[in-house]
């Protein structure tokens, strides 16, 4: 029997019906916002190394009492789309029932919730309905949760543990670290303290907290089973998971794992189960990554990272010693993308980097994390090892395109509510080189559009760079949206690059 990874799996199904849900893919958000500039969270974050306070008589209960009222239930809705029955759906790869079962309960389905067999049918109208967990991180109502949570959602609702329910508007999502923000209107909220995760220690005491299967706010404990982990569902994702034997179920996705200082040092995220129940194999995003997203999130509407600008792979024992290489530490360049900073600084093919910026390379993912992790545009030493000497070159980091899928929604902005059903953010000569574009292009790059929004009706495209709306140039997303209200109604004229054609769009006021 195969094991399972369940993140999607995660959020807890309703009792709408478990065919409905499962019938549920939307790999695009249905809502794209334009992303603006907006102050970092007040996030409280604990010193690095504070060391966990011991538990008093053996019992938690001071800890819980400090951590249930910062963790939240997120409950969300989907209005159903009709699909022909003979038609693919987007995205859909052709899947049968059995297999979109899977995607909540893995390859061990219970054999009583296996679809039949037959015509592919997709729901007919309804709310879809499922619900995660998340955690308050500030006093005015920003909340950390998970991606797939959020994910496609038309309304999202927070019920705090005082039994008050607030509407939400997602923030921003980040689909390659499987996180989210929401923010509900609410002042002197409880939060959780930001902790360090990476001073946790494999065999710490944690308690996991969220509300799984919707029986409600529910605290388990147990230890960091290990640190480092990757999952099979990773591959197009930044995963650096804490494991612990922590229960983690169903709607628990989104919720608190704390230390025994109550402070947060991860947002679950995953079980792996070949019966889709918890069997002792939780994993957690880890608080400082979290931290990062939170901030960007909040800040910009987009999640930020670095491209070196090339292909890595692990080094098995087998190649270091082929190689004469000292250990497996290190991650092995495989290839160097031409013209990118990697090439530029000097680093080949068969190199192996085994320092970053100041830091050791364990292996290529945790490099390809920390690589990520670094601010485009920043100039750091990159250490190789060639040929037996050891070599070091500084090199200044790109940008790497948005991850697709992302959701940025902002308040104040001229995309509020779904105005134009697309997001943007400002071009840097790296994103323009990707977008298809020459690197000194100037204006804002179109991350997502919305297949039901103004934008897609007006034709603009993903990686469209706008370079003039109503005449004037937009360089940056304030720029942008103040053409764009000026226009009192009206349709904007805006220029676009496409590649290697320039044209005119009307975009369609609301």
């Amino acid at each position: 029997m195969n094991n399972g990874v369940y993140r999607k799996g995660a959020v807890a199904l309703l009792a709408a019906g478990v065919v409905s849900m499962a019938a549920w893919k939307a790999p695009q958000a249905s809502n794209y916002l334009m992303a603006a500039a907006n102050p970092a969270p007040a996030v409280s974050v604990a010193p690095a190394g504070t060391v966990p306070a011991v538990v008093a008589n053996s019992s938690y209960a001071p800890i819980v009492e400090r951590v249930e009222p910062a963790v939240v239930t997120i409950r969300v809705e989907k209005r159903a789309q009709m699909v022909p029955t003979d038609q693919q759906m987007p995205g859909d790869d052709e899947q049968t029932p059995d297999d979109l079962f899977r995607r909540f309960f893995g390859e061990q389905m219970p054999q009583g919730q296996r679809g039949p067999r037959g015509p592919r049918m997709a729901p007919r109208g309804g709310v879809q309905h499922a619900l995660g967990s998340g955690v308050i991180v500030t006093q005015d109502g920003y909340i950390l949760t998970n991606n797939h949570v959020v994910d496609g959602t038309d309304k999202v609702e927070v019920d705090l543990p005082d039994s008050r329910t607030f509407a939400a508007k997602v923030i921003g999502t980040d689909p390659a670290t499987d996180l989210a923000v929401v923010k509900i209107d609410a002042t002197s909220l409880p939060t959780l303290v930001i902790g360090d995760s990476d001073a946790v220690k494999v065999g710490d005491v944690v308690l996991a907290v969220g509300n799984p299967l919707n029986v409600g706010e529910t605290v388990t404990a147990g230890i960091i089973s290990a640190k480092g982990r990757q999952t099979q569902d990773g591959s197009d994702g930044y995963q650096d998971f804490l494991q612990t034997d922590a229960a983690i179920n169903h709607g628990n996705s989104g919720g608190a794992l704390v230390n025994t200082a109550g402070q947060l040092i991860g947002i679950n995220s995953q079980i792996l189960s070949p019966s889709d129940g918890n069997i002792g194999l939780g994993f957690a995003i880890p608080s400082n990554m979290a931290k990062n997203v939170l901030n960007q999130l909040v800040k910009d509407g987009v999640v930020h990272r670095a491209k070196l600008g090339v292909t890595i792979q692990g080094i098995s024992q087998d190649m270091a010693s082929a190689m004469n290489l000292p250990s497996t530490h290190g991650a092995l360049v495989s290839s160097v993308e031409e013209g990118g900073p990697a090439a530029k600084a000097g680093i080949q093919q068969g190199d192996v980097i085994t320092h970053f910026n100041g830091k050791p390379v364990v292996d290529s993912t945790h490099f390809r994390n920390d690589v990520a992790a670094t601010a485009p545009g920043t100039t750091v030493a990159v250490e190789v090892l060639r040929n037996g000497r050891t070599e070091t070159m500084n090199a200044t980091v790109g940008e790497l395109a948005p991850a697709k899928g992302a959701r940025a929604s902002r308040s104040g902005g001229p995309s509020e509510g779904g105005k134009y059903g697309m997001s943007v953010q400002p071009l840097t000569p790296d994103l323009a080189e990707q977008a298809g574009v020459p690197r000194s292009t100037q204006g804002v790059l179109v991350a997502g559009v919305d297949p039901d929004g103004i934008a897609a009706d007006s034709g603009i495209q993903e990686g469209d760079v706008i370079e003039k709306a109503n005449g004037k140039a937009v360089a940056t997303v304030d720029a942008l949206r103040s053409a764009l209200d000026a226009n009192s109604g009206k349709p904007s004229l805006l220029l676009v690059h496409r590649k290697d054609a320039t044209i005119f769009l009307t975009l369609k006021a609301k």
